[in-house]
């Protein structure tokens, strides 16, 4: 992941301070002498001079309590520095680290506990480290974070006692820290190169080639099996008195616009994460492909407004902005205004290019007007309309009634996978590549989809 170091968030450290005004306890070794004190407790019955014994014992366990107190260092003298490993990505396991330096002469036992937010991780870290006189100390945590978007770590809050433990201190360090959930990095990373690695691409720094397909000439090579007999280049075959075959390369500088619905529906939640999360994970997955492959790619995302929106155009500085601005979308409560991102799509894209619009469809009677928005395009661009699909629903459709109840709502669930199925069928007989994919499909099918039409130089 070096390509994404620029994303890791920047440390930061600060020294501690009292945590309130009384910032000091009982450490609880003071409480097991305590209790050992009161071993002279049944002896008192027989002789009154075990109590006293035990006032005595009580009294100098209090004066050591007072003593260590003493002796521990200030909060100030001690530094905490919060650190993370890699880039924060939904659903995918961060390192964090504490690293703690202690400027005083005295050997620390020290409690953390690190107030991170609850969209990092379900409870706050605990973390227990032992710190030498002017020296340091390190030790980590793991987070898997369940939101994109951006959050903020705040407080660290430290307990420490010195080598005999008898007292504490209680310290807090403030360490504000922001934060970026982006999307699935591991994952889009991980489908990208598979799959273009198992179209025998080679990727480069900035773009790949695949040899053999679309229309813009490479280079000449000797004919191989498989070769189309339509490439074979009758000019050089004649000068080498043997078969010559044509190579080709992909068309670059095409224009792909990604247009994802953040409105109501993209709620839905699948395998623990909302349709709109999967739907970035993929339009993730596809933007790096299609960078890469030397295409221009463009954002569209849309509700009641448009949310969010990028220019198409290249390079690894709009990467880094396509990735940014993904991290920081979010669903709405309304309903979306399919017909105002087709109008806003055609008033900004007046060359044909690829639009991959992401999706779900109401189930009414009436036709869905992404339908309606997705169909004004066709005239213009080649649509790749995507569906993201329900499991439950298929499970539902596929369930053996045993009851009238159950009867129902399996012919339900089958009609509307039904209807479904009709309204892609009706934009593919206008031209549109139109498709329904399970969520945990939707990365795959996509790459594979935007590689099938730059082969066949669709564009």
């Amino acid at each position: 992941m070096s390509e994404w170091s620029a994303m890791i968030p920047v440390s930061v450290g600060g020294n501690a301070r009292p945590s309130k005004r009384l910032a000091f306890s009982f450490g609880y070794r003071f409480f097991l002498f305590l209790i050992a004190g009161m071993a002279w407790l049944p002896l008192t019955f027989h002789d009154r001079r075990f109590g006293y014994a035990m006032i005595g014992w009580d009294l100098l366990l209090l004066a050591a309590w007072a003593v260590d107190l003493l002796t521990l260092p200030k909060p100030r003298e001690i530094r905490i520095r919060r650190s993370w490993t890699a880039p924060l990505a939904l659903s995918v396991n961060t390192q964090a680290t504490i690293t703690t330096i202690n400027d005083s002469k005295s050997v620390l036992h020290i409690h953390i506990l690190d107030a991170i937010p609850s969209s990092l991780r379900v409870e706050p870290p605990k973390l227990e480290m032992k710190v030498g006189p002017r020296s340091e100390s390190e030790t980590g945590y793991t987070v898997q974070p369940r939101r994109r978007g951006s959050t903020t770590a705040f407080k660290v809050y430290l307990r420490y006692g010195g080598i005999f433990r008898i007292a504490e201190r209680w310290a807090v360090a403030e360490l504000p820290q922001e934060l970026t959930i982006y999307p699935n990095l591991h994952e889009a990373k991980r489908q990208a190169m598979y799959l273009v690695r198992s179209r025998q691409t080679a990727l480069e720094r900035r773009f790949s080639r695949i040899r053999g397909a679309g229309r813009t000439f490479e280079s000449l090579r000797e004919y191989q099996d498989g070769d189309d007999f339509g490439d074979i280049c009758w000019t050089a075959t004649a000068r080498r008195g043997k078969l010559v075959t044509r190579l080709y390369e992909l068309e670059k500088s095409q224009t792909v616009w990604i247009v994802l619905d953040t409105g109501r529906l993209m709620r839905t939640r699948v395998a623990a994460l909302s349709k709109l999360d999967h739907a970035v994970n993929a339009a993730l997955a596809l933007g790096q492909v299609a960078l890469y492959t030397g295409d221009r790619v463009g954002l569209l995302a849309y509700a009641r407004k448009t949310r969010h929106r990028i220019p198409p155009t290249r390079g690894s500085t709009h990467l880094r902005q396509f990735l940014e601005t993904l991290a920081v979308i979010h669903e709405d409560a309304g309903e979306a205004d399919h017909i105002q991102a087709a109008s806003q799509l055609m008033r900004d894209q007046k060359r044909r290019s690829l639009v991959v619009w992401i999706t779900d469809l109401a189930e009414t009677a009436m036709t869905p007007e992404v339908i309606e928005a997705a169909s004004k395009l066709l005239p213009r661009h080649l649509v790749l309309f995507v569906v993201i699909g329900q499991p439950d629903l298929r499970i539902a459709a596929s369930h053996r009634p045993k009851s009238v109840a159950e009867m129902y709502q399996v012919a339900a669930a089958q009609e509307v996978i039904h209807r479904r199925e009709l309204l892609l069928a009706r934009l593919r007989e206008r031209g549109a590549l139109a498709v329904e994919a399970e969520s945990g499909e939707l990365a795959p099918l996509l790459v594979n989809s935007y590689l099938e039409i730059k082969q066949k130089n669709q564009l």
